[in-house]
């Protein structure tokens, strides 16, 4: 095999290549590039025959999208020249342009011949050349094998290669649009290729091994260098979950992700820290509760001026429920039509203008009809305003509120249907308890603490009507804010606290000082809730940790006699002593310092996250107490014991003890 520059016109597709055919393959992937750089990559060719003779010119084995992709660039720089294939296509009756046609012309040409050189290419003589390999003379066979290992064997370049040659190229002083033109890929593919240089190497070379997928890719350009870190670990730990996904994202924004384009207010004002999304499409709010507080403000100053702009009214539609457009009838605002400002869980604020529900619009229909009757069938106008409407809403909940506060019993009612319905200025989510393993959540499942609460659940489900099948008290029932208001405004004080103490469990944040505080000051003993298990005991992994509770639940001596003993074997130690198996001694009621209230460490390095939040809990109390004299704790107390039912009315009284 030896190498030469071939003429185009000397070239032709062979009937052995893969893509011979009548018509011309698709080249708009490798033009830009041979535009740029001409082609780099020899065409693989043999001589042609001709009835057993050879003749002068070449058949292309392998290479055909190359030398169609040069033809038509060949005919574009005629074009530019002002050469005969450009006054042959200059004619304009099909409203081409003078380019479109010649790389139409080109590639026709090919497509009514391909073999055919002569008839393939422009008459008018061409220099352009293109890199050969020459085969040896041979059989139709070897010509074929080398067609296909040219075309089935190539695999394109991972992204990560893709990074590692497009970083080199930004080195020696290309823009990345320069890149883009040169390798025939848009914009945004070049930067999403770039974007994964934020991410740690560890973390390119698991995509590259394709151990982790695009969406976890692109999920962890939006973490910093330490969540990354974080997430690396949880991936490398055979007994944690690394979230992945759209799961990476949750996790990346503690719970609930908020893209920047949703925010009716303007962000750069509002001071609000985002974060961008590398690659380059989306970028998210750092804190979604003052993006909530802004929004909020924005949905309100946007219902206030539908009112303003004569709508019969503007409703808000929170993220707890939807605006279904099948239940309601378009109506214009001359004919009473309202406003639908539907409030999307992630942020997003759709409008519905001129709607009504359907009944409402079968009444008035009605009432127009019984009008036309009379000789009038003119709609009515609103007795008020939208401006004098928000006057008289204003006040009436200044005037309630006002008087709410000689009704707390109401009010306590009020506030757990708000929590377990919600509203567009309430949102209470229920605590998810992600479990990281199978293991851990069985663990959690067939906890007894669990089945008291859940059994607590389902009675106050019973008690509000809400029906035992609802998985959660927040959020059940189906008749909303007001329904559940009423419900339990038929309920006495002991049942309503109740209820509340379910919403409260639901909604209590795993992990925070909120536990700790509430553990602590009602003295929960976790012994009575909790005993060590398989999945417990397989998360131990600290030698000297484990060495520790051996000595609580084995005695010091046996701990120093098993001092240089390994991990495996102090689990065992435990594990027996725990059950009373092997003749040891069984140890009840321990639990592990951790899970106490209040809990304490086993070693003086850190990182206990109990101990941390105990910690947080403790210096809010001693700031509240630094604002408040400390003689009203006893006050304190018995309110405490007012909201926890003792003494407190069970009917009658609207207003609680307290």
């Amino acid at each position: 095999m030896k190498l030469e520059f071939i003429p185009l016109d000397n070239l032709c597709v062979s009937k052995a290549n893969m893509r011979h055919a009548r018509k011309a393959p698709d080249v708009s992937d490798i033009l830009p590039t041979i535009r740029a750089r001409g082609v780099l990559q020899p065409l693989i060719v043999r001589p042609c025959r001709n009835g057993g003779e050879a003749s002068p010119g070449f058949e292309i084995v392998a290479g055909a999208r190359r030398f169609h992709a040069a033809q038509i660039v060949a005919g574009e720089r005629r074009i530019e020249a002002g050469g005969a294939l450009g006054a042959q296509s200059g004619g304009d009756a099909s409203g081409e342009t003078g380019e479109e046609a010649a790389i139409a012309a080109a590639a026709t040409a090919v497509a009514n011949d391909p073999q055919s050189s002569a008839e393939a290419c422009d008459p008018v003589a061409d220099a352009a050349q293109l890199p050969c390999a020459i085969l040896d003379e041979g059989d139709d066979a070897s010509a074929i094998e080398a067609s296909l290992i040219e075309n089935i064997a190539r695999l394109d370049p991972d992204e990560v290669s893709r990074w590692e040659c497009f970083t080199r190229l930004i080195r020696e002083g290309r823009r990345p649009e320069d890149i883009a033109a040169t390798f025939g890929l848009p914009d945004l593919a070049v930067r999403r290729v770039l974007a994964l240089g934020n991410l740690l190497p560890r973390i390119r070379d698991l995509y590259r091994r394709e151990q982790i997928d695009a969406a976890t890719v692109r999920h962890l350009t939006l973490a910093s260098k330490s969540q990354q870190k974080a997430w690396l670990a949880l991936a490398e730990d055979p007994d944690a979950y690394a979230p992945r996904g759209y799961q990476l994202k949750g996790w990346l924004f503690g719970g609930q992700s908020v893209p920047v384009r949703h925010a009716l207010f303007d962000v750069a004002a509002s001071g609000l820290a985002t974060i961008a999304d590398l690659f380059g499409e989306d970028s998210y709010f750092a804190d979604t509760q003052a993006f909530w507080a802004a929004q909020n403000e924005a949905v309100e100053a946007r219902r206030t001026d539908t009112l303003e702009a004569g709508w019969a009214d503007a409703i808000v539609v929170g993220p707890d429920t939807h605006f279904h457009e099948w239940e309601y009838e378009k109506a214009a605002k001359r004919k009473g039509g309202r406003v639908y400002i539907d409030v999307r869980g992630n942020g997003e604020v759709i409008v519905h203008e001129g709607y009504l529900d359907r009944r409402e619009a079968a009444r008035l229909q009605r009432t127009a009809e019984r009008g036309g009757e009379g000789g009038s069938s003119k709609v009515a106008r609103p007795e008020l305003t939208s401006v004098t409407q928000v006057y008289v809403d204003l006040h009436r909940h200044a005037a309630v509120r006002a008087a709410l506060l000689d009704h707390p019993g109401t009010a306590l009612r009020l506030m757990v249907a708000h929590a377990i319905c919600g509203s567009h200025l309430w949102r209470v989510g229920v605590e998810p308890q992600a479990a990281r393993s199978d293991a851990l959540r069985e663990s959690l499942d067939e906890s007894r603490a669990e089945a008291v609460f859940d059994k607590g659940r389902r009675a106050c489900l019973t008690i509000a009507g809400f029906g035992e099948e609802e998985p959660t008290m927040t959020g059940g029932g189906s008749s909303g804010l007001c329904g559940a208001f009423a419900r339990l405004l038929a309920l006495g004080d002991g049942e309503v606290l109740d209820i509340l103490a379910v919403v409260m469990g639901e909604t209590l944040a795993a992990g925070s000082a909120a536990v700790e505080a509430v553990g602590t000051q009602i003295g929960v003993d976790p012994a009575n809730w909790w005993e060590a298990d398989e999945a417990f005991l397989d998360t131990l992994r600290d030698r000297e940790v484990l060495l520790a509770m051996v000595g609580e639940v084995a005695g010091p001596l046996v701990a120093t006699a098993n001092a240089g003993e390994k991990t495996k074997t102090l689990k065992a130690i435990i594990r027996d002593h725990l059950a009373g198996a092997g003749g040891r001694a069984k140890r009840e009621g321990w639990v592990p310092r951790w899970m106490a209230f209040p809990p304490t460490a086993y070693t003086a390095r850190g990182g206990v996250g109990t101990v941390a939040a105990h910690a947080r809990a403790l210096a809010e109390r001693s700031a509240a107490f630094e604002e408040r004299p400390v003689e009203t704790a006893g006050d304190d107390a018995e309110l405490l014991k007012t909201a926890e039912g003792e003494d407190a009315p069970q009917d009658g009284d609207d207003r609680l003890a307290a």
